[in-house]
């Protein structure tokens, strides 16, 4: 009798949602192997299946029992479990009870401290795969990252969508279940249309063979994708072009149809004078058609749909989707025209009227205070100031434009185009487009300097305004993006090495939002001081910028030897940029190479942990008095401090850290003598505090750099 067999569950309901269809898909993949592998189950591979009417995950070749467990049990001290007679008292009657054994039955151990208690050692048979499998299915449905769920019919059952059909196989057996108020069965649903009728699974192996071949429907995500992209990319060369394939665009199409037919169509070559963005726009991101451009790069009246039929009239299907794009085309021409009738600069006055946030005003006011900082970032960094504050002026206008308010993911984009057909300098139309870069991890920065003034005031004024009203981000609640502002902000200033200190950035714009002109918040909650709301806002851009160290985006490698405590140590110094911060951190990280490292480590650890315990109980003194000095250790660590503070400061403030180090490092023989022939904490309190100010003047060297008691070690 064989101990294996493949198992298949399939739920069936009404179309998910595309953009979320594969994250469910691999959610429910992996919630059920991590219960099946926790059940000791052991199995084959696994495989995912989705389409826009089923989630489905068959595992092959999976252990029909669980393995027994070994228990072991520890009951009440034996000086509880009898009484003077020898007679067991209730506790011990209850335990053997509890165990399903009678009290002659229990066995003796002993802990550590040589206490004797009652134990019981026993084995608990392994459940069967039958019995397990529709617990672990529902529980991995539940688990499924849906924000909002619904009921549907009369029942109490809640999912993304209405369930319709529910599999489950093991072998060639149907497990009984009822799960989301379905009966749990082996016959699936083919394609919608073309082969409605139910289909019997006869195994989990005959899966996706049955539903292709009589049911029409490619269950495989992966396969139905790669199609997918084979048949735009061959239709497109038909056409003498290139299809425009995202990844985003090709996961969407693929989670919308079950049985892929792309077929080509076109639209009138007027349309082509519309900015390219415009028309990607609508093709893509509007009716999830795939445009498709000419060797040269320039768009050609031609878009490949992707049905979701095999019809036995393509043209009329073509047709339809002509029709359908023909007006989304036409009002986008409209508006374009409409548009390009005033100048950009007029719709400035409109952003008064559209709220930024109610705290921190309008989209106005935001603009200027966007403009004051670019102007003070653009003189840092060597651009020019009145084109950073015209870029900053002009970068929301087109949110007042008819053509953004029916295609807000242009918001930047045409604003740039309407810039510079109002004759605005090239650098001005650049930047009212760059100020959106970088939108995510990956993506490319500005390139000019008012690009870059504009991008980084921006960001910096929303994360301190909305920190300002108390609404940083919580869990996976970020409504004002501050986790990409903040990255954003970071990336810019180290890539494009530009000298900006983020604490006077921080300063400056906090100076400039009016909330804190009230004395309290709307609500009547207290609103917290500038100086509490920068340091939030410091050490929030900051962490980020040390998770992008310790994890670099887009599989990045990151720097040799890196280690979380040495982010922890680097920013407990409060470096003022990512490029001090990222100058520190490989300057330590060089230095804890050195064999002096690991001392010296260890003895900056004792110091900060002395002159905690001495704060206490006594007033930190600074001063170090020479007369003091009665050991040669002491007298020789205070000449090698003396030396080392006359150069070590200099390295410091011209940010050579790695020479600061270095030269910290000479200081080893001496500091290790101190700590084998000095004790610090000496009765006498003349001794005892000169010998500690002469530890936090050593310390202080250190920590110019960086902290390295956080350090393990």
């Amino acid at each position: 009798m064989s101990t294996r067999a493949d198992f298949l569950v399939e739920l069936g309901t009404e179309e998910l949602p595309p953009k979320a269809l594969l994250t469910l898909s691999e959610a429910f993949r992996d919630a059920l192997v991590q219960r099946i592998d926790a059940a000791g189950l052991v199995h084959g591979a696994v495989q995912a299946f989705a389409t826009p009417r089923r989630l489905a995950v068959r595992v092959k070749r999976l252990a029909l029992q669980a393995p027994e467990q070994k228990l072991q049990r520890r009951g009440p001290p034996v000086s509880a479990a009898f009484d003077a007679q020898g007679q067991p008292t209730r506790a011990a009657q209850a335990f053997a009870q509890s165990c399903g054994v009678a009290i002659d039955a229990l066995g003796r151990e002993r802990d550590a401290k040589n206490n004797e208690f009652l134990s019981w050692s026993g084995v608990k048979p392994g459940m069967t795969a039958a019995a397990l499998l529709p617990g672990f299915v529902s529980e991995a449905l539940d688990q499924l990252p849906i924000p909002k769920r619904m009921r549907w019919g009369a029942g109490e059952a809640q999912f993304v969508r209405p369930v319709h059909w529910l599999v489950l196989l093991l072998g060639k057996d149907v497990i009984p279940a009822r799960i989301l108020d379905t009966e749990a069965g082996r016959e699936t649903r083919g394609h919608r249309f073309m082969a409605p009728k139910p289909l019997r699974l006869s195994s989990p192996a005959a899966y996706e063979g049955t539903l292709e071949k009589r049911g029409r429907v490619m269950a495989d995500f992966a396969a139905r994708r790669e199609r997918i992209r084979e048949g735009v990319t061959q239709l497109a060369a038909s056409r003498s072009g290139r299809a425009l394939i995202s990844d985003a665009l090709l996961d969407e199409v693929t989670s919308l149809v079950e049985w892929p037919v792309p077929l080509a169509g076109r639209f009138e070559e007027r349309f082509l004078a519309l900015p390219r963005e415009l028309l990607i726009s609508v093709l893509q991101d509007h009716q999830r058609y795939f445009p498709v451009e000419d060797a040269q790069g320039a768009l050609l009246p031609v878009f490949i749909a992707v049905s979701n039929i095999e019809s036995r009239n393509p043209d009329m299907v073509r047709a339809g989707n002509e029709r359908v794009v023909r007006p989304r085309l036409s009002d986008a021409a409209f508006f374009w025209d409409q548009d390009r009738k005033a100048p950009l600069a007029a719709s400035s006055a409109a952003l008064d009227s559209i709220t930024f946030q109610a705290q921190l005003g309008s989209i106005g006011d935001k603009v200027r205070r966007v403009e004051r900082l670019a102007r003070t970032i653009a003189a840092r960094i060597g651009g020019d100031e009145s084109l950073a504050a015209r870029a900053a002026l002009l970068a929301k206008c087109d949110l007042a434009s008819n053509l953004v308010g029916e295609f807000p993911e242009l918001q930047g984009i045409m604003g740039r185009y309407y810039a510079a057909a109002d004759g605005e300098p090239a650098e001005v139309a650049a930047a009212i487009a760059e100020h959106y870069q970088p939108r995510g991890a990956g993506d490319a920065l500005p390139q000019t300097k008012a690009g870059l003034a504009v991008a980084i005031a921006d960001r910096i004024d929303t994360l301190t305004g909305i920190f300002a009203i108390g609404q940083k981000p919580s869990g996976t609640k970020d409504p004002f993006a501050l986790r990409r502002a903040a990255s954003g902000s970071g990336r810019m200033i180290y890539e494009r090495r530009l000298p900006l200190d983020v604490v006077d950035l921080i300063d400056a714009s906090l100076r400039l939002h009016t909330v804190f002109d009230a004395p309290v918040a709307a609500g009547g909650k207290p609103l917290p001081s500038r100086e509490i709301v920068a340091a939030q806002v410091y050490d929030y851009l900051m962490e980020r910028q040390r998770n992008a160290w310790l994890e670099p985006p887009d599989g990045g490698a990151p720097i040799p030897g890196i280690t979380p405590e040495a982010c922890d140590a680097v920013l407990a110094t409060r470096p003022r940029s990512p490029l001090d911060f990222d100058a520190r951190l490989r300057a330590l990280l060089g230095f804890l190479q050195l064999p002096e490292a690991t001392s010296l480590t260890a003895a900056n650890k004792r110091i900060a942990n002395l002159l905690k315990k001495s704060a206490g109980a006594e007033q930190m003194p600074t001063a170090i008095d020479t007369a003091a000095l009665k050991l040669d250790a002491e007298r020789d660590l205070h000449a090698a401090v003396q030396a080392a503070g006359q150069s070590v400061p200099g390295r410091i403030a011209a940010g050579d850290y790695a020479a600061a180090l270095g030269e910290l490092a000479r200081l080893r023989p001496a500091v290790d003598a101190f700590f084998d022939g000095v004790m610090v904490m000496d009765p006498d309190p003349r001794l005892r505090a000169n010998r500690l100010a002469l530890l936090h003047r050593l310390h202080t060297l250190f920590s110019g750099i960086a902290d390295l008691s956080r350090l393990p070690g």
